[in-house]
């Protein structure tokens, strides 16, 4: 996950309109957040753990005046959540130049690029893929002398998931992996008052910028005084493309588009697959809010039953880093969700979800809706069971932790007590989209990783044997 956002716009506030972005995007990540401006002599950042609203306040965005801009929000995959250094936009220096750099997804590699940034003497701060990443385009700069042809180098070196914006003082970069495992977008200021780039349109939609298109996988973009530059630095110019289907799953605000999709009209469509795929008689159709609200009104619009909001969401719980006691743990889920027994007493429900990741939720989902008086819980997932682990960005790298890797569906809803339980085909899912097959990262899934991970799935094999092997789609 993670979210990026960048913004060059000489004249304009772009820590203020950075922040804003940021704002749009806090779905994508609430360990921590951070923006980092370029003012024509130098770069300089403010970033700390916590919402974005926690991190900034108004003295910190009016002492970063500049006319380029980056901003990141925090999901960890890899480094300590709860390390400042692993914050982000990360600080680079080539020389008397400074760099910053934020970046979402997940490297592969990243520990054999970190011995040899410290076989090169190279002090890494943080434990992050995304220093690695900042630390050997500085490397590669010292050398080459050029920013431009450091991305690209560094484009060649580093395998995995990355959707990047960097600045210099004067200038911003974007760029996205060969296989666009992670989304970016370009978008317009209105009156041409700049350019700006994000993680979703939705960033784009509250400050203003009018959407341009998406950044294309292997593609580096330069914008600067000089306008925008574009070149690619793909090696695999005819591979296929691998976005993360996940991102129209649960990922991505129902109020963005990608490669042309609308999130919402695609999660409305799953939920009418999945009825016509699992249809049952019930009184009412109800969403885990929020990612699962715009599968249960299609569900609830082609089964004919209505729709009722059966849960109420505490939408001030993010992330924390202040652990419950355990009797305050024993609780649970009633942190962020409640039902309501009125309008559940005596009904049978259908409860719509986007996904069953470890189970533990869902289970605690409908021992709270028998509570308060369901006389049927019928479980419906607009994705297929998750069975393999994403080395890509999202925090399950290993089948252990899977539901769905080690018990079959009549498993599943035994576990989590359900009278029912019925997931969306892959081909629902995918058709929903409007995008073909081709176009996705479906690996979670079905095991077919669009880049080797032999030696990850190994090392996962040998901690946990008997599981299974996955196909490498190359």
């Amino acid at each position: 996950m993670c979210g990026v956002f960048g913004a060059y716009a000489p004249g304009e506030d772009v820590a203020r309109l950075t922040y804003f972005a940021l704002q749009a995007l806090q779905h994508r990540g609430q360990e921590s957040a951070g923006i980092a401006v370029g003012d024509d002599k130098t770069v300089t950042a403010v970033k700390n753990l916590g919402l974005v609203s926690q991190v900034f306040e108004e003295t910190d965005l009016a002492s970063l005046p500049g006319s380029v801009a980056i901003g990141h929000t925090r999901y960890s995959t890899t480094g300590q959540s709860t390390a400042w250094e692993n914050s982000q936009p990360h600080m680079s220096s080539i020389g008397r130049q400074l760099i910053a750099l934020a970046h979402n997804g997940n490297l592969i590699n990243t520990t054999a690029l970190q011995e040899g940034l410290q076989a090169s003497k190279m002090h890494l701060r943080s434990t992050t893929d995304s220093e690695a990443i900042a630390a050997l385009i500085g490397e590669i700069t010292q050398r080459t002398h050029h920013i431009r042809e450091a991305v690209a180098e560094t484009m060649l070196r580093v395998r995995g998931a990355f959707a990047v914006v960097l600045i210099t003082e004067m200038a911003l970069y974007a760029f996205r992996d060969p296989l666009g495992i992670r989304p970016l977008c370009l978008g317009e200021l209105s009156d041409g008052r700049g350019w700006v780039v994000a993680s979703e349109t939705c960033a784009l939609d509250i400050v203003g910028a009018r959407f341009l298109r998406d950044v294309e996988p292997g593609e580096v973009i330069k914008i600067s005084a000089e306008g925008i530059e574009t070149f690619s630095a793909n090696p695999w110019p005819q591979r296929r493309e691998a976005l993360c289907i996940f991102e129209y799953v649960y990922f991505a605000r129902p109020d963005s588009t990608m490669e042309g999709a609308s999130i919402y009209e695609s999660r409305f469509r799953m939920g009418e697959t999945l009825a016509g795929e699992y249809p049952v008689a019930a009184d009412a159709v109800m969403s885990v809010p929020d990612s699962g609200t715009p599968a249960a009104v299609g569900y609830a619009h082609a089964s004919g039953i209505p729709y009722l909001e059966g849960l109420a969401k505490n939408r001030y719980v993010g992330r924390t880093f202040i652990q419950p006691t355990q009797s305050l743990r024993q609780l649970g889920i009633r942190l962020k969700l409640n039902p309501m027994r009125f309008a559940l007493e005596g009904k049978r429900l259908v409860v719509v979800d986007d996904s069953i990741v470890r189970g533990n939720t869902t289970r605690a989902i409908v021992q709270m809706l028998r509570e308060a008086g369901a006389r049927e819980v019928h479980m419906r997932i607009s994705s297929p069971p998750v069975a393999w682990p994403c080395f890509f960005g999202i925090d399950t790298d290993s089948r252990d932790q899977l539901i769905g890797a080690h018990k079959t569906v009549e498993q599943i809803r035994a576990h989590i007590g359900a009278d029912s339980l019925g997931y969306l085909s892959q081909e629902g899912m995918i058709t929903a989209t409007g995008l073909r097959a081709e176009n996705f990262c479906l690996a979670c899934f079905d095991g077919h990783y669009p880049l080797d991970v032999a030696d990850k799935l190994a090392a996962e094999a040998a901690e946990h044997p008997g599981i299974g092997t996955a196909k490498l789609e190359m």
